[in-house]
């Protein structure tokens, strides 16, 4: 399997199959920073520093952070003006952060318990390919 191509069609089925998207990618933890991964949406902020903005603090903290109104979350950064909500899943194999998978919407409030469950089954998915290879996986390398 190849981690990237699977990347880049998780955040392109993710974007086409739930409505009200303006944003759908990864972000990968790389030599202590977020970088920009496979995506589908405008053009992206290309590097996050962990514990800054939604994303940095989903992974700082290892855990799913969802935002029902970005304008509200302190130190958000705004990489599309457009986005109102967000939800931010890290990516963890074996305790290791590997990155995080990131959602916007222009929609405030878009994002409830259902689409959490669903995206974090996805993510869980995408994690077991990546997490049987872990030790050879080039493209999460820190």
């Amino acid at each position: 399997m190849d981690d990237l191509a699977n990347a880049a069609n998780t955040a392109a089925l993710v974007f086409q199959r739930l409505p009200e998207l303006n944003w759908v990618g990864f972000y990968f933890f790389k030599a202590g920073q977020l970088v920009v991964g496979p995506f589908q949406g405008k053009p992206a902020c290309t590097r996050l520093n962990l514990g800054k903005g939604v994303c940095g603090t989903a992974a700082a903290q290892r855990k799913t952070v969802v935002v029902p109104d970005v304008h509200q979350f302190p130190g958000h950064i705004a990489c599309d003006g457009a986005s109102a909500s967000e939800i931010v899943i890290p990516l963890l194999v074996a305790g290791r952060l590997l990155g995080v998978f990131d959602v916007d919407s222009p929609v405030a409030n878009r994002f409830d318990a259902e689409d959490r469950i669903g995206l974090e089954s996805i993510v869980a998915v995408f994690l077991e390919a990546v997490g049987k290879k872990l030790p050879a996986a080039r493209v999460f390398s820190d």
